[in-house]
């Protein structure tokens, strides 16, 4: 398959040379300096359109998507979701604040996270419509803090949370379902019964309990399988679990049902064609409408979460090429970036493919291993993958990272976060600039 296609959908080549959205990597790399991220907007909104097409044509009821904050947000992305309608997740209090700074509004923000923080509750209370609750513990937390809220008197100084009405945030509650999806690594299943996440059918109907005797405002149920998925089978098993709990607990109308997320994109050419986005929508919907039938449920807000699928191929890290080394067989390409903004590899042995910027044509004459500067055996961006004789100095440009690379990104060797541009229309806009080592000390006070 044409590792072309791994790329944004502008992506072409022109003269030998890769550009995107028209613009020429050499220039944005000479002006804004690597590493660099590079984010094309109409492969984006692209994205997003299947899912919306895919929803309409398949469930004939309310339905939304939710862009996963967790996967890269910086206050641009924030504005683009709402330019589209979309929800964002966000995951504490620093993602809540990023999505507010996008303009965002409260009813477009759901609150994840496993082991919430009272500040990352007062936060999602404040300023979110829905906190999906992962466990009892958090969700009695919710309930001591509702009911200070209540009680001017007992929230002397955090009038913000004091102002706030109960009726502003709808819970959901996480259902782990105990059935995993099946995926490259176990560090991306999140389903399967030891996991970390979410409540057993047992706690789920505790906590419905809960809610029903203190007024709390329950509207439905989370769960998610795992992460960069191309089979949705096992998703009925799981739907089917949260159907018969939804009609135990006797959800009626205006009730929301989220299925998760985690619908995987091509990483390597060996994983193409890209997974239909329509397949993945129609086995929910269909799953749904036909559970809801059966159990006289009436259908409920379909949330879904695509995560992955509808930002990591809008993205292209570009690294410079440094030093060369062979080691008999092996062969180091050795750049200017690696595990600090991109963790996929060495965390759970990701696999990526590669094109050099200029001289695309040139024929793959070797296999190459791609490495970062830094002082780890792991840092590692790719292994074997046939390229042509790169030389130093050269640019190189890795598709697909527009997902997990910066939002799981560190200092570490004191490194700088790389710059992240913009694309559209032919127009590049920084959107996030290259960290600096005065940032790196703006925390540091000394002794």
């Amino acid at each position: 398959m044409d590792r072309l296609d791994l790329f944004p959908i502008s992506a072409k080549i022109k003269n030998d040379s890769l550009t995107i959205a028209g613009r020429d990597p050499v220039k944005l790399a000479e002006e804004y300096g690597t590493p660099l991220y590079l984010y094309d907007k109409a492969t984006l909104e692209a994205s997003a359109l299947d899912y919306k097409k895919a929803l309409a044509l398949h469930y004939p009821a309310p339905a939304s998507v939710t862009y996963a904050g967790k996967a890269f947000l910086c206050t641009a992305i924030a504005q683009w979701t709402q330019a589209h309608g979309l929800h964002v997740d966000c995951t504490g209090e620093g993602e809540i604040a990023i999505a507010l700074a996008g303009g965002v509004p409260r009813e477009h923000i759901l609150v994840h996270g496993v082991n919430k923080s009272t500040n990352d509750l007062k936060s999602a209370i404040q300023h979110a419509g829905t906190i999906a609750v992962d466990n009892l513990t958090e969700l009695k937390r919710i309930h001591v803090i509702l009911s200070e809220a209540k009680n001017l008197s007992r929230v002397m100084q955090d009038s913000s949370v004091a102002m706030l009405p109960q009726s502003d945030i709808v819970l959901w509650l996480r259902l782990l379902p105990g059935i995993a999806v099946d995926t490259h690594h176990a560090h991306t299943q999140t389903g399967q019964h030891d996991s970390k996440f979410g409540m057993t059918r047992e706690e789920i109907l505790e906590a419905a309990i809960f809610c029903r005797n203190n007024n709390l405002p329950l509207k439905g149920f989370h769960f998610h399988q795992g992460s960069n998925f191309r089979d949705a089978s096992p998703l009925k098993a799981a739907i089917e679990l949260g159907l018969d709990l939804a009609k135990e607990i006797g959800f009626a109308n205006d009730w929301h049902f989220s299925p998760g997320g985690g619908w995987g994109v091509a990483y390597h050419e060996d994983e193409l064609p890209q997974p239909d986005t329509n397949e993945y929508v129609r086995v929910i919907a269909e799953n749904v409408i036909e559970g809801c039938k059966v159990r006289g449920l009436t259908l409920p807000h379909l949330h879904l979460e695509p995560g992955r699928s509808l930002v990591a191929r809008a993205g292209v890290a570009i690294y410079r090429v440094g030093a060369i080394k062979r080691r008999g067989n092996k062969v180091w390409v050795l750049t200017d970036g690696g595990m600090t903004d991109n963790l996929r590899y060495a965390m759970y042995g990701a696999r990526y493919s590669c094109l050099p910027v200029t001289g695309v044509g040139r024929e793959r004459s070797e296999k190459v291993s791609i490495a970062g500067p830094y002082c780890e055996s792991g840092d590692v961006l790719i292994e074997d993958l046939p390229m042509p004789n790169i030389e130093e100095g050269e640019l190189i440009a890795i598709p697909a990272s527009g997902a997990y690379h910066l939002a799981m990104s560190s200092n570490y060797n004191g490194s700088y976060r790389p710059a992240v541009v913009w694309l559209e229309d032919g127009k590049a806009s920084l959107i996030v600039r290259r960290e600096t080592a005065d940032d790196l000390l703006k925390r540091d006070f000394g002794l």
